[in-house]
């Protein structure tokens, strides 16, 4: 009887000790899907960088053409510490895309009033014959209220200039046509108007499908688009490639 009840222990304990390794695994399982759940949970998704700026930035456009781009980029680099000075930096250097001698600058202004003195500087005109500029450049002022800072490489740009009858309803036109444009290969990059007078407007935009934004410039729904949102002189065009951007 003794070793019957002694075997009955040994049996009662095995049997308490399966139960409690069993339940043990089952508990270390729970803990790992849990874990898993919760690190599912609080992963985080980055959200894509905002690239449009709404903030007006004051600007000058400089359109000129070069005899040579290597002998006027050297000189205008040498020119940087006096742009700097007036408060002036540089943003975009482009050349034509029919013509290459033809040159865009684009400079970001801190100080309006420095930025027009800057421009009618004795020394800029010394530093633009040394580069070797050619005929009269074109100097604007003006104040972009839309930018994509996005960068979409050296894609085509096209930079318009024309007159409106009134900004406002010239915008609300502008930017309800946006769809068509991109549907139509024209992609909004930058668009403001004159730093005196908000009826000069400039749009440059960039295009992503040529074959279809050649198509849309000369079709009658633009002209019925321009029509209504009161354009008073035909756009002026200038397409370029970006060859550095600051």
């Amino acid at each position: 009887m003794k070793r019957f009840r002694f075997n009955g222990l040994l049996f009662y304990a095995a049997m308490a000790f399966f139960l409690t390794s069993c339940s043990g695994n089952g508990s270390k399982e729970t803990n790992t899907d849990t874990t898993a759940a919760d690190t599912t949970a609080t992963s985080t998704v980055v959200p894509e960088a905002n690239t449009i700026v709404t903030s007006p930035q004051n600007m000058i456009v400089i359109m000129h053409k070069v005899s040579n781009f290597e002998k006027w980029k050297s000189a205008y680099d040498e020119h940087d510490s006096a742009r700097l000075a007036s408060g002036i930096h540089n943003f975009v250097i482009a050349r034509g895309a029919e013509d290459s001698n033809m040159v865009l600058v684009a400079l970001k202004i801190d100080d309006t009033t420095k930025a027009k003195a800057f421009g009618k500087d004795p020394g800029l005109k010394k530093a633009m014959q040394k580069g070797g500029v050619t005929g009269t450049p074109s100097i604007s002022f003006v104040t972009m209220v839309f930018q994509d800072t996005a960068d979409i490489g050296s894609v085509l740009r096209a930079s318009s200039t024309f007159t409106v009858k009134d900004w406002d309803t010239w915008q609300k036109a502008f930017e309800d046509g946006r769809q068509q444009r991109l549907d139509n290969g024209i992609k909004d990059r930058a668009y403001g108007h004159d730093l005196d007078d908000n009826k000069k407007v400039s749009v440059v935009t960039a295009l992503t499908d040529t074959a279809k934004a050649f198509a849309f410039y000369k079709s009658d729904a633009l002209k019925e688009k321009m029509k209504a949102a009161g354009l008073v002189s035909t756009p002026k065009r200038f397409l370029y490639t970006i060859v550095q951007r600051y």
